[in-house]
């Protein structure tokens, strides 16, 4: 399997060296050639697979050039460090089907991935004899997700950008209190938009990206989507009654990596009726299934802080297929969105789009609401992002098709939400128990490439 760019002017490379290119030397986003299409009998054949089992089946497909024994131990020394043996368990709650991403090191669905990504990581520079450093922003949980991934690892160093007081406190902790000498945290004054930017910018340094040995953690990385297709095969085994019926996955997201692998395991024969995009006040997904509005705006401040998001990075990657596989309109669309300020679709185009998916944005007193409503009704307590899905797929899910809403974080990392919306602090997880005592470690800089471009120069190794 090789990979290509969404801009076009790569020559296609391997698994290996798409996940080490990260974002692609012409400024887009990596893809495999082609999306493999699965026949029933593979997808009964996988049913009763264990999670490891499954994403080793799942991540074959894709990573040809990857010896099976040594891929099979990454998955399982990967998922050793997930606190349920089903590493995504799916718990039904008054008709709601909730897939927990969550019981990870760091509580959130990131961990999926980038407890898979940083030891892949290990393995492809020891087997190069190179270092990297990876450079990456975070809205909240990637960034732990990511320094739990590779903290410690040989030839690794990571910097994290996070907008200042813009993640919950819990989130911006679990990155700050880890003082591995090859991690470094950077809050940087402004957006998490602002932090992408920057990372993007640099990333598009080639100079600057080849002289340090950047690496990518963000879901600009194929290697993280790819992860996060696994388990929505696993879910869907677990929910669908009679088998080859289609389920809707409700799906938080504002980056569109995670409802995007969802894109992609439906691309591979899943049967998915829909896919439900939920956003919170930040919408501009929301506006581009609804009403084709796909226009920058300012980004509000929510309870969800991990979907405070704008520009979503990952939707080039849908844009791709949406404009079949046309790596020119695609260069276009983006060249122009600088100073247009929007990406125009056509109504053929959008009819395709709501053929996909169907959406909803879901506001702060909805969310407060639903955490409530839900707690009083099941006694079982969403955090905030998970909520969003929830009050999305109650609204618009109502043939009685299943849906599976996921969860892709722990309450207690959003205590405060929580607390507005049932009274009382979520139960903490032993991994937070104690953590605002612990001592922290954090560069608080402007969000300024120039600034943020010379720490990583000087601590780099």
């Amino acid at each position: 399997m090789n990979y290509i760019s969404t801009r076009g002017t790569i020559t296609p490379i391997g698994f290996k060296d798409a996940v080490m290119m990260g974002l692609a030397t012409d400024g887009g986003l990596l893809l495999p050639e082609t999306i493999p299409a699965l026949d029933r009998s593979t997808l009964e054949a996988w049913r009763t697979l264990s999670y490891q089992e499954l994403a080793f089946n799942v991540m074959s497909l894709f990573a040809t050039d990857m010896p099976a024994g040594d891929l099979k131990r990454l998955i399982d020394t990967s998922y050793a460090t997930f606190t349920h043996a089903e590493i995504t368990p799916v718990v039904k709650k008054d008709g709601v089907h909730i897939l927990e991403l969550f019981h990870g090191p760091t509580l959130a669905f990131k961990d999926v991935a980038l407890q898979f990504l940083g030891n892949l990581f290990e393995y492809l520079l020891k087997e190069r004899g190179e270092r990297m450093n990876i450079v990456g922003a975070t809205s909240g949980d990637t960034g732990s997700a990511a320094i739990y991934g590779v903290r410690g690892k040989e030839n690794i160093n990571i910097f994290i950008l996070h907008p200042h007081g813009k993640t919950s406190p819990v989130q911006a902790l679990q990155m700050t209190t880890v003082l591995d000498p090859n991690v470094h945290n950077i809050a940087a004054r402004g957006t998490f938009d602002d932090c992408q930017n920057i990372v993007k910018s640099l990333f598009n340094d080639l100079p600057f990206k080849e002289r340090y040995a950047l690496g990518a953690v963000n879901s600009i990385n194929w290697a993280r989507v790819l992860a996060q297709v696994v388990y929505y095969f696993y879910a869907y085994f677990r929910v669908a009654e009679p088998f080859g019926s289609e389920v809707v996955f409700s799906v938080p997201t504002g980056n569109f990596g995670d409802i995007f692998a969802g894109y992609v395991a439906k691309r591979m024969g899943l049967p998915v009726q829909k896919l439900l995009l939920a956003t919170n006040e930040n919408n501009i997904l929301a506006r581009f299934v609804t009403e084709g509005d796909y226009s920058l705006g300012d980004v509000v401040p929510t309870v969800s802080p991990s979907m405070d998001i704008q520009l979503a990075s990952n939707f080039e990657r849908y844009l791709f297929y949406l404009f079949d596989e046309d790596p020119a309109r695609v260069c276009q669309a983006f060249a122009a969105l600088p100073t247009k300020g929007r990406i125009d679709f056509s109504p053929a185009e959008m009819a395709r789009v709501r053929d996909e998916f169907i959406s909803r944005s879901v506001n702060e007193t909805e969310t407060i609401e639903t955490i409530s409503s839900f707690h009083a009704e099941t006694g079982y307590i969403l955090d905030p992002h998970t909520a969003v899905g929830v009050k999305a797929a109650r609204e618009l899910v109502t043939d009685g098709t299943p849906a599976i809403c996921l969860a892709t974080a722990h309450p207690a990392k959003f205590a405060e939400a929580v607390v507005r919306a049932v009274g009382f602090e979520p139960p903490r997880p032993a991994s937070l128990e104690g953590i605002e005592q612990l001592p922290s470690r954090c560069q608080l800089l402007d969000a300024d490439r120039d600034s943020i471009k010379a720490f990583i120069e000087e601590k780099a190794r």
